[in-house]
């Protein structure tokens, strides 16, 4: 072949590789519908609750201020008031 030929794919060339793909691809498929859940491997199927307390450390660091909880200012604004002394 040369390089010509190759490079000159028309659309219905591109159409029937298309269809053998999809006709190759739904022969060998196969359709799961029993699931089951590995015994082996320890895990929580359920989510937590979305109104449970949280936890006492996330409160805290919630409520500090942002010079404590960060090292650095984060934003412009806070840079404006991030090591205030008293004059």
């Amino acid at each position: 072949m040369t390089t010509n030929a190759s490079r000159e794919i028309n659309f219905v060339h591109q159409a029937e590789i298309m269809t053998e793909t999809i006709k190759k691809e739904l022969r060998h498929q196969k359709l799961y519908t029993q699931y089951g859940i590995n015994p082996f491997k320890k895990l929580c199927p359920l989510a937590s609750k979305p109104n449970a307390e949280q936890r006492e450390e996330e409160e805290d660091s919630m409520s500090l201020e942002p010079t404590k909880k960060y090292l650095e200012s984060e934003t412009e604004n806070q840079e404006y008031g991030w090591i205030s002394l008293p004059l």
